[in-house]
């Protein structure tokens, strides 16, 4: 009886270890990949919102105040930075922006990469048209939408989507309008912006 108790436990047991092997070896091809995806997916929406570079943004940053600001350049110029900023305010949940800006100190471009609102009504947070909205505003604008007195359309019976992304857009501008200043501050001699006066 002992002998077929450990014969069976011993079958058990390896069975687990191949299938643990199998997942492990599983996980190790794949997660490059996967992560290299992401990675591509991500230079997708920092062309959207930055002007047009040719350096790796993701792989050029810095921290910020437990931010990570992305530098876009081309040749040896900085033309932008960018930086993604998360509210947890959306009417689903988390809405994830991702915020550029031009060497005008102002906003280049926004595009969400991460949402779950409501198809056919938060969703239109999506949209370019409703976006564009955002573009070529001075970094530091404290943006609301015409429900509480701003000039970002609403949207009927989804005020809560566009609230949460206007938020979370004046916040990614106040990131980089002081990140941006405290980069000049601190090399005066390879900069040729203007320190942002975020209190325009």
């Amino acid at each position: 009886m002992k002998n077929e108790l450990f014969k069976y436990a011993f079958i058990l047991g390896l069975i687990a270890a191949i299938s643990a092997g199998v997942l492990s070896f599983t996980d190790s091809i794949t997660r490059a990949p996967i992560a290299e995806a992401y990675r591509q997916d991500f230079l997708r929406g920092l062309s959207q919102v930055l002007p047009e570079f040719d350096n790796s943004p993701d792989l050029d940053s810095f921290e910020y105040n437990g931010s990570t600001v992305y530098i876009a350049k081309k040749g040896e110029d900085t033309v932008g930075y960018a930086v993604q900023v998360s509210s947890m305010k959306g009417y689903s949940g988390e809405i994830a922006v991702l915020v550029g800006a031009d060497n005008d100190n102002k906003i280049n471009g926004v595009t969400i990469i991460k949402h779950a609102e409501t198809p056919g009504l938060g969703d239109k947070i999506t949209g370019a048209g409703w976006l564009a909205a955002f573009k070529g505003r001075p970094l530091g604008t404290a943006f609301r939408v015409t429900n509480d007195g701003g000039d970002i359309d609403s949207f009927s019976g989804a005020t809560i989507s566009p609230r949460a992304v206007s938020e979370a857009v004046t916040t990614a501008g106040q990131i980089l309008a002081e990140s941006i200043s405290k980069t000049i501050t601190d090399n005066p001699e390879t900069s040729e912006r203007e320190p942002v006066n975020i209190n325009e």
